[in-house]
């Protein structure tokens, strides 16, 4: 992960709970379309953050290079390491989802976490990504705005179609998509319900499994014929 954002994050952490408790609305859309395709089982949550999404959506244990943020992630039951998303310490086959919620936008190189998160999940297992989809009225209005940002300033933002992308190439089956945030931005004190896809929303969540592959004679997967 890029240092240079954990230094933001570990200075402005009051900054980071300031904002959701004044948009709790937005947060509160945001949790609707990640619910929609939360499994059960044990989760895993890269860039947890302080536990805001880790803690309501079931992933018990979240990775995180801030400290501070850490500490209160800690504090809302989450199972806290220090770490990057890419090079996660834990077993290969290891989780039933993995949540990644607009970490992707702070990394240096989205496919190496992706790489490793599909390492670290049980074949068939789930992987969860929410972005701020920059083909969005709000994608653009936080790209626009980003350098007076103190958090976006360091951030690539990414469409609904590069992060499927992404998931292709680390063996990532794309499943399904959902979509929140797609209101005018002058109300953004009501909350939205989730719709299908990923073509219009400023919060989308894209979901893949997995791929289970089919062994030949040597032992060996054959790629092509996944489930």
């Amino acid at each position: 992960m890029v240092v240079k954002s954990v230094e933001i994050f570990d200075r402005n952490w009051k900054k980071y709970e300031v904002w959701f408790e004044k948009n709790e609305a937005t947060y509160s859309s945001e949790l609707k379309a990640l619910k929609k395709v939360i499994p059960e089982g044990l989760g895993l949550e890269i860039g947890v953050g302080s536990g805001r999404f880790a803690q309501p959506l079931g992933a018990e244990i979240g990775i995180d290079l801030s400290r501070n943020m850490l500490k209160l992630a800690k504090e809302r039951g989450i199972q806290v390491i220090q770490g990057v998303g890419e090079n996660l310490p834990f077993k290969d086959n290891t989780f039933d989802f993995v949540l990644i919620v607009v970490t992707l936008c702070f990394v240096e190189n989205p496919v190496n976490v992706l790489s490793e998160a599909h390492r670290v999940l049980k074949r068939g297992g789930r992987l969860i990504v929410a972005e701020i989809n920059k083909d969005s009225q709000l994608g653009r209005l936080y790209e626009a705005k980003k350098e007076k940002s103190e958090f976006y300033k360091i951030s690539t933002f990414y469409s609904g179609n590069e992060i499927i992308g992404m998931f292709d190439e680390v063996g990532i089956r794309y499943l399904e998509s959902y979509q929140t945030l797609l209101q005018p931005l002058a109300f953004p004190e009501m909350q939205e319900e989730p719709v299908k896809g990923y073509d219009g929303g400023g919060f989308v969540v894209i979901v893949g499994n997995k791929k289970i592959f089919s062994i030949d004679a040597r032992g060996n997967p054959k790629r092509g014929t996944s489930k």
